[in-house]
């Protein structure tokens, strides 16, 4: 006979039963999420063709229409959204000009500063639209000088320019993008006693060089009036605000006081189209360059000066305090709603921006349907996820940093992870940069997730190559919207992206025929990219206990300090201490990998054993870690950059 005591536990296990089998597991979603069945490359194809549609600067009508498009997205995936705007500091282009004149020339010759429609450009009756070639933030100024060459405008740049015996003072350095950010090569030519940059796009590099394959709209390459714009200015955030969040009324520093911060260049500067640079090039004289500072095989000798060139460039530019719309979408966490796991990726572009940063926007409406999908069948999420389509990021990483600032106590106290995709598809081949506790979870994803270009493997197979694991880079510097995360407030994070450059960077072409061309024409890569993204964001939002592994982090930490203890050998500097505290680190590591080992023990019974205290402690341990690496003050000279670690590459520097 079955007394009262089995009855009770018979219901109860078959109450639990129910609860057990009715409810998938969260692996289960995590699956269906990769799956070809919530998949959708032709919404992607839509997104994509729709955002791209107009040049969409931030701070202008149109980018606010594309913010309204994101928006209204989100809201009919039933995703609680709303618009998040701040009024900060924008310039746009009033007027410029360029002349050069040379002695074997009768009449100087003045640059048009046109990048040349098309025959055939779907987007001609908007090309209008496009802004005057410019750098944001560029000083304005009527300067005079003759040209100095001066390769990519490296600081080793400069030092061979005067092992050449050329004097740089009161000249006009000619530079060509590829190596450095712009703004670093106007801040070098500056110091070099320069009194303006011209920055232009070589051949070589973004051309076809000597590939012989013509150039946009026939192949993938820059056409030669193609102008590789953006900004100049070496922060992040809004200039006039820097640490705090550009709200109405707030406090703003002087445009004096934002030059003596040292973030923006002092003297003027303009790109211009790889044509224009070619002539000015002619024009210079003096010693040959070295072969690596030459050009594509059919190009002449490129020559140091300085001259007999002389280029006139005047710049006027205006300074403008403009909103940007920051678009939010929110996910509420069942269990702990309390604890963010962030996707972000922003929408403004320089004009028409398919690849930068618009296939970003297409992949992040993509993760945001397929979770949508996921909630129709079941799936609720352990913690919040927060999606987030930053504005003014051209400029210099502005929505995202005056969010940061603006809400920093809490994000620094809920926030998981954040995870960032810029530009979701250049070209080929899978790239991520990430804090190291989040390698092993990348890698792990990427072996759920087919390549898009050969089915027959992982994303993780091509990533790997002939090599034992793939190649994850860091998060050092200021790139993307990772930065005040990163940087500034200490939140793990990662970067993704299929491909890595592409040759109409920040110019009129990069637009939706050449992402259809030449970039994505099946859209099968946004596909991967939306799927990696979500996965990663899906464990780190599901998962009981979160992903992360310390002892990654230890020993990277452990090589880098070795390869500083050799640079300063013979110095009379102790690395002990530094040894020592890594070491401590890797223990508590290995202490925390145990601790999570024994919890997960039995987990089927998790409800019934596990002290969900204790679970939720060793998360914020987790979760806190990379706190640890920043410091309060910043770095010296830096003082918004606060990670003592991420900031130079997981190299170590003495400040």
């Amino acid at each position: 006979m079955i007394n009262a005591a089995t009855t009770t536990f018979i219901a109860i296990a078959a109450s639990f039963s129910i609860l057990l089998f009715s409810c998938p597991p969260k692996s289960y979603y995590h699956c269906l999420f990769v799956s070809n069945s919530l998949s959708d490359n032709a919404s992607i194809s839509n997104h994509l063709y729709m955002l791209t549609r107009r040049p969409h600067v931030a701070g202008t009508e149109a980018n606010a229409e594309a913010a309204a498009y994101v928006l209204s997205t989100f809201t009919s995936y039933n995703i609680k959204s709303y618009i998040n705007s701040y009024d900060v500091t924008l310039t746009y282009p009033v007027s410029r000009s360029l002349t050069l004149s040379w002695p074997s020339q009768n009449q100087p010759i003045t640059f048009d500063l046109l990048e040349e429609v098309y025959d055939g450009d779907p987007y001609s009756d908007v090309a209008g639209e496009v802004m005057p070639t410019f750098h944001a933030y560029a000083k304005s100024g009527n300067i005079s000088g003759p040209v100095v060459y001066a390769n990519y405008g490296r600081v080793e740049d400069y030092v061979t320019l005067k092992a050449m015996g050329v004097n740089v003072s009161r000249t006009v350095v000619l530079a060509r993008y590829g190596k450095i950010y712009r703004g670093d090569i106007v801040h070098n030519a500056y110091e070099a006693g320069a009194i303006g940059a011209i920055i232009y796009t070589d051949r070589k590099d973004y051309c076809g060089g000597d590939t012989g394959d013509g150039w946009f709209p026939d192949a993938k390459w820059m056409p030669p009036s193609g102008v590789q714009v953006g900004s100049v200015y070496d922060g992040a955030g809004d200039p006039a605000t820097p640490g705090w969040a550009s709200i109405q009324e707030c406090e703003r520093l002087s445009d004096e006081e934002v030059e003596k911060e040292g973030y923006v260049p002092l003297i003027p500067s303009l790109p211009v189209s790889a044509a224009d640079g070619e002539t000015i090039l002619r024009s210079i004289g003096g010693k040959v360059a070295d072969e690596d500072w030459g050009g594509s095989k059919d190009a002449s000798p490129y020559r140091v000066g300085p001259g007999p060139g002389v280029v006139t460039l005047n710049y006027t530019g205006k300074q403008v305090i403009a909103s940007i719309q920051n678009v939010i979408a929110v996910i509420e966490g069942i269990e702990e709603p309390d604890r963010f796991v962030i996707l972000g990726n922003h929408r403004d572009a320089w004009t028409f921006g398919a690849v930068d940063p618009n296939s970003g926007t297409a992949a992040l409406l993509e993760v945001a349907e397929r979770l949508r999908k996921l909630q129709k069948r079941g799936w609720k999420p352990r913690r919040t996820i927060v999606l987030c389509n930053w504005d003014a990021e051209e400029y210099g990483l502005i929505g995202s940093t005056e969010w940061v600032e603006d809400n920093r106590e809490m994000l620094t106290s809920r926030t998981v992870a954040y995870l960032n995709v810029d530009s979701a598809v250049y070209g080929a081949g899978f790239h991520a940069s990430a804090t190291p506790q989040l390698d092993e979870l990348l890698k792990q994803a990427a072996q759920q997730v087919k390549d898009p270009d050969n089915s027959s493997q992982t994303i993780y197979d091509s990533w790997s190559g002939s090599n034992n694991s793939p190649a994850i880079g860091r998060l050092g510097g200021a790139e993307s919207d990772y930065a005040a995360f990163v940087q500034h407030i200490g939140v793990a994070s990662a970067d993704m992206a299929y491909g890595a450059g592409y040759p109409v960077y920040h110019s009129m072409y990069d637009d939706f025929v050449w992402m259809e061309k030449f970039g994505d024409p099946t859209f099968q890569r946004h596909i991967a990219v939306a799927s990696i993204w979500g996965l990663v964001a899906l464990r780190l939002a599901d998962e009981e206990i979160l992903p992360f592994n310390y002892l990654n982090y230890a020993y990277e930490l452990q090589e880098s300090a070795k390869d500083l203890e050799d640079e300063i050998l013979g110095k009379g500097i102790s690395l002990t201490p530094l040894f020592k505290s890594i070491e401590d680190l890797k223990k508590a590591a290995i202490k925390v990998h145990e601790e999570r080992k024994a919890m997960e023990k039995g987990r089927g019974w998790s409800m019934w054993k596990k002290d969900e205290f204790k679970v939720r402690e060793l998360n914020d341990r987790l979760m806190m870690a990379e706190r640890a690496f920043t410091d309060r003050d910043g770095l010296n000279g830096r003082h918004w950059y606060k990670h003592l670690v991420c900031r130079v590459n997981f190299k170590f520097r003495l400040f």
